[in-house]
C-alpha cells in the first residue's frame, strides 16, 4: 500500500521530548576510570560499574564481607576446575582461612588424586574409548577404593577418607592436592557421587555399598555445613552443571526442614555456559526469599584467577 498525502502529513505530527527528561541507564561516571586504577593499583578499579563488571565487583565485596563477618564461604567445584590447574589458588584460600568448606563430585577426587600421585591427569577419552581402555588404569581406582575401605565409616565421609590417604601416603605431588590440603587444614571437604558416572566404578575393587555410605555421610555433613550460610554467607557453584546443583538444593531443603534458618546469603554460578539446573537450583530458588544470586559466564582458568586477585587485593588491604 502506498502512502497517501494524508499519511505523510500525519507522520509529521511525531511527538518528541527533551533528552534531559529521559532516564539514562549508563553514565560516564559508571564507566572505566583509568585514573582511579592508576592511583590505587587495584584491579577492581579497572572494571566499569555496569552489567557484569558491577557483578564482578559485587561478588568480591560479598566474599570479603562474609570472611570478615565469619560467615561460611563454600565452593562447589566441578572436576574441570582441578584439571585447569587451579588447585594452588584454592589451596591458598584454605591456608588463609577463607574457605569453610569445599564440595566435589566423584570426578574431582579422581583428578585430584592423580595430580597428587603423578603431577598429571586427564586422559584422551576419544583415543581410549574405541578399544575399551577408557578409565581402565589400575592405580586410580585401587587407591581410591583402598582409602574408602580403610578410612570411611558412618562418621567419616568420602572426602576425608581420600584426603587422609593422600596426606599421609606416598604421593610425590601431594602439595598440589585439594583433598590433602583440606585434610591437613581441617577444612570440611565433601564428595558427592552418582554411582556409574565415574571411571573408578568400572573397577572390580569398587564396593558400591561402602561408596554409597561414604558419599551419603558427606551429604549429611554438607547439610549441616549449610547452616553457616545464614545471614551473609556465600555459596559458589563453579563448573558443575547437574550433580552438585541438585545436591545443594536437597541439602538446603533438609537443613531448613531440620529447623535451621538459612536465608539472606549469596549464591554464584560460575561456568563456561549457561545451564538450567545451576541457574535455578543455585542462583534463583535458594535466594528467592532473601539473598542474592549471580551468574558469571567465562572460562575457569581466566575467571578464577581474576576473582582471586581481586579478593586478595581487598582482604590484604586494611579493613
Amino acid at each position: 500500500m502506498d502512502l497517501s498525502p494524508e499519511d505523510l502529513q500525519a507522520l509529521q505530527r511525531v511527538q518528541t521530548f527533551s533528552i534531559h527528561q529521559r532516564r539514562h541507564k549508563v553514565r560516564v561516571e559508571d564507566g572505566v576510570d583509568l585514573q582511579s586504577w592508576r592511583d590505587s593499583g587495584r584491579l577492581r578499579d579497572l572494571f566499569p560499574r555496569l552489567l557484569k563488571g558491577q557483578d564482578l565487583v559485587d561478588l568480591v565485596d560479598h566474599f570479603v564481607a562474609a570472611q570478615r563477618r565469619r560467615r561460611a564461604i563454600i565452593f562447589a567445584l566441578g572436576a574441570h576446575v582441578i584439571k585447569c590447574g587451579l588447585n594452588p589458588l584454592l589451596i591458598d584460600m584454605m591456608q588463609r582461612g577463607w574457605l569453610q568448606a569445599i564440595v566435589l563430585n566423584g570426578a574431582g577426587i579422581i583428578h585430584d588424586l592423580e595430580v597428587a600421585l603423578l603431577g598429571a591427569t586427564s586422559e584422551d577419552v576419544a583415543e581410549n574409548l574405541g578399544a575399551g581402555k577408557f578409565g581402565m588404569v589400575q592405580e586410580t581406582p585401587r587407591l581410591i577404593n583402598d582409602a574408602v575401605r580403610k578410612y570411611s565409616n558412618t562418621h567419616v565421609g568420602l572426602g576425608t577418607a581420600v584426603g587422609r590417604a593422600i596426606a599421609t601416603g606416598d604421593y610425590p605431588y601431594k602439595a598440589h592436592s585439594l583433598l590433602a590440603a583440606a585434610y591437613m587444614h581441617q577444612v570440611p571437604l565433601t564428595v558427592h557421587v552418582a554411582i556409574g558416572a565415574d571411571t573408578i566404578h568400572m573397577h572390580p575393587s569398587t564396593d558400591g555399598a561402602l561408596l554409597g555410605q561414604a558419599t551419603y555421610t558427606d551429604f549429611q555433613r554438607l547439610t549441616l555445613l549449610l547452616r553457616g550460610l545464614h545471614d551473609g554467607g556465600c555459596y559458589w557453584n563453579i563448573g558443575s552443571a547437574v550433580l552438585l546443583p541438585e545436591v545443594f538444593l536437597k541439602a538446603l531443603t533438609l537443613c531448613r526442614n531440620l529447623g535451621h534458618a538459612v536465608e539472606r546469603f549469596v549464591t554464584v554460578n560460575l561456568d563456561m555456559l549457561q545451564h538450567y539446573r545451576p541457574e535455578y537450583n543455585v542462583v534463583r530458588r535458594p535466594t528467592q526469599d532473601g539473598g542474592r544470586g549471580y551468574t558469571l559466564i567465562g572460562h575457569h582458568e581466566i575467571m578464577l584467577p581474576l576473582l582471586y586477585s581481586m579478593i586478595v587485593d581487598a582482604l590484604d588491604a586494611p579493613a
